[in-house]
């Protein structure tokens, strides 16, 4: 039985002579087993032998008993090495092919997020040029800080008062750490009570009138504490918060906190994750510093959620809470500087950025940076107004340079060289930033002067990308952490299911933007189909679905997923549109915010765009008036609009026929639109459902399919939160 095992050759020697020589001598050795095994054996000798077979085997393993393997001739050798080659190549390519399908719905996720903030960006751009050329608008708008520091304070008192004390979670000022537990254990809960709205107030109260003492750039030191800890955007994600908080510690004299704004929007828990960073503040307020992010904007806020989000939680009380709201809103730090050396702000900068310029501003004049800050007789500084512009929406490039940033359509792209300008004139070393995803959580760049932090993780969707936060030591040095919640679901799920997961929900927002464009994709695509067969080329498709569109995807990759069941060469375009009308794309459509429903529901934008064109300043607007305003935008923002079609909305904005339109006529006929706008979107459905029932023409079997495929994958967690449920990994830094 043991003799070929290579545990019992000598070692020593070489070659084949040796080799022969080890099989004569185990060949001798199995022999004289064999007489010794003919022989009457006492049990002494029995438990003897056994033992040293069992010392043999623990020593060297199983494989010791294993029959010796004959040497493969050259044909065996050959098709092995064949089939290696074979199941490589196969690997390499699903390899390949997945991490393209990553890609694509990354850039899906991406593209599809930009083209929604240029939607926004647009307000601003719009404010900018009625500003611009219009002269009475210098004089126009909002109440002084002050006056509105006031007003809100007194409204504060007023709801406390009036909701009265109750017996529940009690929150008193000033905060302590006791106060911190109770309020996690309370947010921590999938179905508990919500925090009472006096307490909320209490929170928001307090808050704005620390802030308020804060500078523009706050200056943070390691020399007691040694180290400090950066966090970028979170976004309502309060269990990566919790996960921040159990990995690191809570904030401390020894262990401070920067968190570099976008607290709220898209997430579910925004306002939890704002008021438990106000009361980590209030409790350490040595030991947290809070800057602002471009999600801290009611305009911002009415268009990704967080509106909606306190206005369900509180009904009753919403209003006066989203004007408190703002109140910290305005009062919250620009940035933050760390031992003189590192920059931190929610975006970047341009070459026109002085940071001493920004020192000097008057922050709390911008209750909104998307809305201009128009106080009673005080002009409008458009250039302090760009700085803090330029520091909340600005990328990094890769090529050298500064320009406009045409994806988000507001901020710039700054390149290397301007980083490097920068710096040099500033005496810093490198700065940290946030404002952008990243697969990984952060991302170096610009000869690593630049990082970008993000921390929340499962972003898109569950397993879409990495949360980090980074842990800078006395010497400044950078050592990431990265981690992703919810951990423990996405291990019940297969490889293939977290794939389906994050393509399902890139699929899901693609289609409810192509929703926006449904009737100009049917029209371009009609062009091409002179027989109305439904086929066209896959080039044409392409071209149609970038030129309506213009989101920049790689529409050949996704033509399978958007028109699917069609062959190679053509495309049934129907199917993209029947696609469209999916009930799952109709719910998720409704379930959004369109710019028009962001725009009535923040009416201070309203508002102020009927200040500015009200140039006699009589709370009315007159044709004339309205006339003026047309011919000015018309000049500098030409549209597609003729100036007697923009009138006549005008003249429909009078509902009472006195010739005049006053602010109540104004918002009405912004609410009369949208309405109008949905209606004739429910009948243009219901008439292309008829008519597909009348020529017999139901939605292909794969459109379906599809369509469930979505629906189904459209994960939901809705647990209690554990921050323990997560995956971390420390990256040390690098030289």
């Amino acid at each position: 039985m043991l003799c070929s095992c290579g545990c019992l050759q000598k070692a020593g020697g070489g070659g084949k002579r040796r080799s022969s020589s080890s099989v004569e001598d185990a060949s001798s050795s199995r022999m004289s087993e064999l007489e010794s095994n003919s022989r009457p054996q006492t049990t002494e000798a029995a438990s003897t032998r056994t033992s040293s077979l069992l010392q043999l085997f623990h020593r060297k393993g199983p494989k010791c008993f294993r029959k010796p393997q004959r040497p493969k001739s050259p044909m065996q050798a050959e098709k092995t090495i064949r089939a290696a080659i074979f199941i490589q190549k196969w690997y390499r390519q699903h390899q390949a092919r997945q991490e393209m399908r990553k890609r694509c719905n990354w850039q899906i996720f991406q593209n599809l997020e930009y083209a929604s903030e240029q939607d926004q960006a647009e307000l601003y751009k719009f404010f900018h040029e009625l500003i611009k050329h219009m002269p009475q608008a210098a004089g126009t708008g909002n109440k002084s800080p002050t006056s509105t520091c006031t007003t809100l304070l007194e409204e504060s008192e007023a709801l406390m008062e009036e909701v009265g004390d109750i017996v529940s979670t009690k929150v008193e000022i000033p905060i302590m750490k006791s106060h911190i537990d109770l309020l996690i254990d309370v947010f921590r809960k999938k179905r508990s009570n919500r925090l009472h709205p006096k307490y909320v107030v209490l929170i928001l109260r307090e808050a704005a009138k620390s802030l308020k003492e804060m500078p523009n750039l706050s200056m943070v030191s390691t020399a007691v504490s040694q180290q400090v800890t950066v966090c970028g955007d979170l976004h309502g994600k309060l269990d990566d918060l919790l996960v921040v908080l159990c990995k690191n510690g809570l904030p401390s004299t020894s262990n401070p906190y920067v968190f570099n704004g976008d607290f709220v929007d898209r997430g579910k828990k925004g306002l939890e994750v704002l008021l438990l960073l106000l009361s980590l503040y209030l409790a350490f307020p040595n030991a947290v510093f809070l800057n602002r992010g471009n999600h801290e904007d009611s305009v911002m806020n009415a268009r990704y959620g967080f509106s909606r989000e306190v206005e369900r939680k509180y009904p009753r009380n919403y209003k006066r809470l989203l004007r408190l709201i703002d109140e910290v809103y305005r009062w919250l730090p620009l940035g933050s500087i760390i031992n003189n050396r590192v920059l931190i702000v929610h975006g970047g900068f341009s070459d026109n950025t002085d940071l001493d310029l920004i020192k000097t501003i008057d922050r709390s004049k911008y209750v909104s940076i998307l809305r201009p800050p128009l106080t009673e007789g005080q002009p409008l500084d458009k250039a302090e107004w760009q700085q803090i512009f330029d520091i909340m929406w600005s990328d990094p490039q890769s090529v050298p340079g500064c320009i406009p940033n045409t994806l988000r359509g507001a901020g710039v792209w700054f390149g290397p060289d301007t980083t490097e300008k920068f710096l040099e004139r500033h005496r810093l070393s490198y700065m940290i930033r946030s404002h952008e995803c990243k697969p990984n959580g952060h991302e170096f760049t610009h000869d690593n002067k630049v990082i970008t932090i993000f921390s929340a993780s499962n972003y898109y969707a569950l397993g879409s990308n990495k949360g980090a936060y980074i842990r800078l030591n006395n010497q400044l040095v950078p050592r990431f952490v990265q981690y992703i919640s919810a951990a423990s679901q996405a291990k019940k799920l297969t490889f293939k299911q977290r794939v389906g997961i994050v393509e399902s929900a890139a699929l899901k927002e693609l289609a409810v933007k192509m929703r926006e464009y449904r009737d100009e994709l049917e029209t371009e695509f009609k062009k091409y189909d002179p027989d109305d067969k439904g086929y066209i080329t896959i080039s044409k498709w392409c071209y149609v679905m970038e030129k309506v569109t213009k989101l920049g995807l790689p529409w050949r990759l996704l033509r399978e997923k958007l028109a699917p069941g069609t062959d190679s060469k053509s495309v049934n375009y129907f199917r993209t549109l029947d696609l469209l009308d999916t009930d799952v794309i109709l719910e998720a459509e409704a379930d959004g915010t369109s710019v028009m429903d962001a725009l009535y529901a923040n009416k201070t934008s309203l508002e102020t765009i009927f200040n500015i064109i009200d140039a006699d300043k009589s709370g009315e607007i007159t044709l004339d008036e309205f006339e003026k305003a047309i011919d000015l935008l018309d000049a500098h923002m030409p549209g597609d609009t003729s100036k007697s079609e923009m009138l006549e909305k005008c003249r429909m904005m009078d509902l009472n026929g006195d010739g005049k339109v006053d602010l109540n006529e104004f918002l009405e006929a912004f609410r009369l639109s949208d309405i109008h706008r949905k209606q004739q979107q429910e009948a243009d459905i219901r008439k292309r459902s008829t008519t597909r029932s009348s020529i017999n023409q139901p939605p292909s079997d794969s459109v379906t399919k599809l369509a469930n495929i979505i629906s189904k994958n459209t994960l939901i967690i809705e647990q209690d939160i554990d921050p323990m449920d997560c995956e971390s990994k420390i990256i040390e830094p690098t030289k």
